[in-house]
């Protein structure tokens, strides 16, 4: 199949490394001239060492000439860029073909998932879907064993997903529920700044598992309450991505909350980070939507808090640990 991806930094360049190995003919897009000729010229993204693109994949800043003759799209960009990206695409974009969203947020004006920003975007009827799940670029790129999960409202998109990135070392399943594969993915952004702030103070194991526990609940609490299934929340998209990226040094979310746990400010810690952290966003973002369904989020609340409000991170902690004592399974 005849694939663009729209989007070369680390997850867009990685899975164009695995997409063509997979047989697929691959056109990779940047916005930006200098990282084209860079790869170009190299054949290698520095986010991801020791991982080169081979000749056959077309790097290239033409959008018009990305898009010529393609059967399915990627979109691997920032929410913040995916508005953007979507509009200028939508001038050249080929018929019948479907599009994927392999980012992970909430566009930051208006909260809609990234698959609402393309369905509202893209030419009229483009079948549109999801691939989401613990999968840190810098790992598929060297081909390790990795688990997603494609999603959409048609279920034969989801399957051709499937069939397209499904490969030896990288097993896709496929879910219906788009709604909740797309808030979990979102979501445990959060949960994982959190984590990283445990971690920047020094805080144990037990409060670390107690984190995430509880960040799965507040997650699956308000997935639900906007629609989502319960199951997909205790599935890839719902705790295996809330795993990996609270404990890996590949998630930039974390990395952003131990430079904050560690008495960085949010300035200091930003430029740290090369990468986009998209809970940022999403803890603004996950207040708004709790509160047009009346739930409550106290862990995103604390690190709003903290992010935004000036709040010492030792005192979110006491502040979590002084609320009211409550039955466990309470959602």
């Amino acid at each position: 199949m005849k694939i663009c991806i729209l989007g070369a930094g680390s997850w867009g360049t990685a899975l164009a490394f695995h997409l063509q190995n997979n047989g697929h003919q691959i056109n990779l897009w940047s916005i930006d001239p200098a990282q084209v000729e860079e790869l170009n010229k190299t054949r290698h993204n520095h986010l991801i060492p020791d991982v080169y693109l081979l000749e056959e994949i077309n790097v290239t800043n033409s959008l018009p000439q990305s898009l010529v003759g393609i059967e399915g799209v990627v979109f691997a960009v920032p929410s913040n860029a995916m508005r953007s990206t979507a509009l200028s695409a939508a001038s050249y974009w080929p018929s019948n073909a479907w599009a994927a969203s392999v980012s992970k947020g909430l566009e930051p004006q208006t909260h809609l998932r990234l698959s609402e920003v393309l369905t509202l975007n893209l030419p009229p009827r483009t079948p549109v879907a999801v691939l989401s799940g613990p999968s840190h670029a810098e790992e598929v790129a060297l081909k390790l064993p990795t688990t997603v999960v494609a999603a959409s409202n048609n279920l034969s998109l989801a399957q051709t997903v499937q069939d397209v990135f499904h490969s030896e070392y990288f097993r896709v399943y496929t879910s219906k529920d788009l709604l909740g594969v797309e808030m979990g993915g979102s979501l445990k952004n959060v949960i994982a700044i959190a984590a990283g702030i445990l971690d920047g103070l020094g805080l144990g194991d037990n409060t670390k598992a107690a984190l995430m526990t509880r960040g799965l609940y507040e997650m699956t609490r308000l997935g639900v309450a906007l629609g989502a299934d319960a199951k997909t929340f205790a599935g890839l998209a719902g705790m295996g991505d809330l795993t990996v990226t609270c404990i890996s040094r590949h998630s930039r979310n974390r990395l952003l909350g131990e430079k904050i746990g560690q008495g960085k400010t949010l300035e200091q810690a930003l430029s740290e980070i090369t990468m986009v952290a998209e809970g940022l966003n999403t803890a603004k973002a996950a207040l708004d939507l709790a509160e047009t369904v009346g739930v409550e989020l106290p862990i995103t609340q604390e690190v709003h808090n903290v992010l935004f409000k000036g709040k010492a991170a030792s005192e979110a902690i006491k502040s979590l640990l002084a609320r009211v004592a409550k039955p466990e399974n309470d959602l």
